[in-house]
């Protein structure tokens, strides 16, 4: 994956100790394709030097506002001209203070206030500092001034307390800023999607299931929210972690999954169905776990719920896709599942591309045709099965 390929991205690293993981989202930065230059302010390098993000990015690192490096001598202003975006992190309640007032004393509070591209902040202090009154009147006016607040998260901080302030891991502040850079297509809908396998008990140990990962489905959630969209996921039994800004309901079985789906339906102006829900279950459940006997065991099945086509059936239907994991002859069972079900879309692909794996290869059936996607991790398949959603439903209400 590369996000970031062709991007310069400006990270500006203030004086908290939660700078050590400025250093680890550099390295994803340029792992994705990102050119980074690190604007240090001299609290930052009290807790990670430059020699640091110099190996890390392979760019001096920039720390004066009087860098004679600038033949113009003005590194406040040409450090943005031509970037992608202008992160802080950590951003202390001093830097703060500083940028909601528009001090300029130092070469980052200077490039912060010259800057010609977005500016992020991802704040990192003591609880207490975080919610101080003139803290929150401060974030307050930079998020009316434009300025997009990164966090912060809850959890355990280096001064031994617990609670808001703690700065976001790496890996979520490269999920947030690859986002906040996307077009917002999905922005004021809302859409719910099914990931993972469904588990159908047979007695409290044991149970009929698959190998679904729900690797595809957690994808196309973090795709739906880097569209813009207000997304619900329901979960099967997977240990995957929840998306970025997806609000996540965890069910066990095919009937729970229908319940959840229906409890969640009302509103939703996109239904994706991605889960491998189970087409049976036992008719009946062990109380308790069943001993070994004879050798063989019967087992009545019957059917589950198919969710996907009874919302597609609704009168209120939104606008609904599915998928179709085939072993075979993948166009035929593909484009009947669509046009059995009246589905605007079926994302189709062979079990053996994709099922379980990081990677996949799939073919989009609409009304059009079938139209076949490059093999490619599963976020980039993700992004573009949501751009060929929007651009089907930009022509269906083109329609109306």
């Amino acid at each position: 994956m590369n996000e970031f390929q062709g991007k310069r991205i400006v990270l500006g690293v203030t004086g908290g100790v939660a700078a050590y993981k400025a250093a680890e989202l550099v390295r994803l930065l340029v792992k994705a394709g990102a050119e980074v230059d690190v604007a240090l302010t001299a609290a930052g390098a009290q807790f990670v030097g430059s020699a640091t993000f110099q190996a890390l990015t392979g760019r001096r690192v920039w720390q004066a506002l009087w860098d004679e490096r600038m033949d113009n001598g003005m590194a406040h202003i040409d450090l943005t001209r031509g970037a992608t975006a202008l992160l802080v992190a950590p951003a202390t309640a001093d830097f703060l203070a500083k940028l909601t007032h528009g001090f300029a004393d130092d070469l980052l509070s200077t490039v912060c206030l010259a800057r010609d591209c977005p500016l992020l902040v991802a704040p990192a202090m003591n609880r207490q500092m975080w919610e101080n009154p003139a803290t929150q009147r401060n974030v307050a006016q930079l998020r009316a001034d434009g300025v997009s607040i990164l966090g912060p998260a809850y959890g355990e901080q280096a001064c031994g307390e617990t609670g808001d302030g703690r700065m976001f891991e790496a890996g979520e502040l490269f999920e947030d800023l690859y986002a906040s850079l996307q077009t917002k297509p999905l922005a004021g809908k809302r859409v719910m999607l099914t990931a993972g396998p469904t588990f159908e008990a047979l007695d409290p140990v044991r149970g009929l299931s698959n190998s679904s990962s729900g690797k595809m489905g957690f994808s196309l959630a973090r795709a739906c929210v880097e569209a813009g969209a207000e997304v619900t996921l329901i979960a099967g039994p997977v240990t995957l972690a929840t998306p970025r800004g997806a609000r996540r309901v965890d069910v066990q079985s095919a009937l729970q999954m229908h319940a959840a789906v229906l409890q969640a339906m009302p509103g939703q102006d996109v239904f994706i169905g991605v889960a491998a829900v189970a087409d049976y279950r036992p008719r009946q459940t062990a109380a308790h776990k069943m001993k070994k006997g004879t050798d063989s065991l019967t087992i009545e099945l019957e059917a589950n719920p198919d969710i996907l086509a009874e919302i597609a059936a609704r009168p209120d239907a939104p606008f609904c896709v599915g998928f179709a994991a085939e072993s075979r002859d993948l166009a035929t069972y593909a484009e009947g599942k669509r046009l059995a079900k009246k589905l605007a879309l079926v994302v189709g692909n062979l079990v053996q591309d994709g099922l379980g794996g990081d990677t996949n290869s799939v073919t989009l059936f609409d009304a059009a045709g079938a139209h076949v996607l490059p093999p490619a991790g599963k976020i980039d398949v993700a992004r573009d099965i949501v751009a060929h959603i929007v651009r089907l439903m930009e022509r269906h209400s083109g329609k109306h």
